[in-house]
């Protein structure tokens, strides 16, 4: 197997994001899969820490896989605009560059612009809590960092490499990555989570969220990958209703630390499981 390139981590901060979790789950994973499957790929740190030579990743959320496709394209053009913004980089611009998607044909966009733009607010947003209205609009407050890493160069050209090898990136409904997998296949599997309380639901990934009759799809389709004898695991909270609905299921128990929460005193580790098939 290659030596894993230590560039290769996640650009983008992402709520939900598993580097914390790496050494839990890092293990689970087969080392040379027929194909790795991520259908909420989120930050990617799960990908990245374990590199596969051949993936499908996917991602609801069309503003993040453009992220990833100009990356792939155009790191030159993309690394460019970055640093414009590195050095206009105020509150002032910050806001004026958050409200380009409330602008008429912003949809239309050049693909780079709109690569650049996401990858600015998230690097100085509020605590990094990238975070959209019903709209699908961003809605994060300014961060005001001192020194944010705008222009990650070595971090963009190193996953530019990556992603130019044999990886499927796709846009969608999770369920669509899931099909036509050949043997050997693997997937990772990192949904929103089942909230813990009505007030601590966070659905800002994509406008919509994902209620429980998604959680309960979502199962549904863990339970066909079992059925097909494709190795999985998931990350979830660690809640009744998730308890319940993988019961049959081999289910781990492990400790994040949620280190995004608008409140200081509601960041602390807190259990979350691994859901394996």
């Amino acid at each position: 197997m290659a030596a894993k390139n230590v560039l290769l981590k996640p650009i983008l901060k992402w709520v939900g994001g598993k580097r914390q979790l790496l050494d839990d789950i890092v293990p689970l994973l087969p080392k040379n899969p027929a194909l790795y499957v991520e259908p909420f790929i989120g930050g990617g740190a799960v990908l990245l820490a374990s590199q596969p030579k051949h993936a499908r990743v996917n991602d609801y959320n069309a503003e993040l896989i453009n992220v990833y496709t100009v990356v792939r394209d155009s790191p030159d053009d993309l690394l460019e605009l970055l640093r414009e913004h590195d050095v206009k980089n105020t509150s002032e611009h910050y806001y004026k560059v958050r409200a380009l998607d409330r602008e008429p044909g912003f949809e239309d966009t050049d693909p780079v612009v709109r690569a650049a733009r996401i990858i600015y607010l998230n690097k100085t947003c509020f605590n990094g809590l990238y975070r959209v209205n019903s709209a699908g609009q961003i809605n994060s407050p300014y961060g005001r960092y001192k020194n944010p890493n705008i222009v990650n160069e070595p971090g963009i050209r190193a996953l530019s490499r990556y992603l130019q090898g044999d990886i499927d990136l796709r846009c969608g409904d999770y369920a669509d990555a899931l099909v036509d997998l050949p043997k050997g296949s693997f997937v990772y599997l990192d949904p929103p989570y089942m909230p813990l309380s009505q007030t601590s639901a966070f659905t800002g990934y994509t406008e919509g969220g994902f209620d429980y009759d998604e959680q309960m799809r979502l199962r549904d389709e863990c339970a066909k990958l079992r059925e097909q004898g494709i190795r999985f695991v998931e990350s979830n909270s660690d809640c009744e209703a998730i308890r319940e609905l993988y019961a049959g299921f081999e289910i781990k128990t492990v400790q994040a630390k949620r280190a995004i929460n608008s409140r200081g005193d509601r960041r602390g580790a807190i259990n979350e499981v691994l859901i394996v098939g």
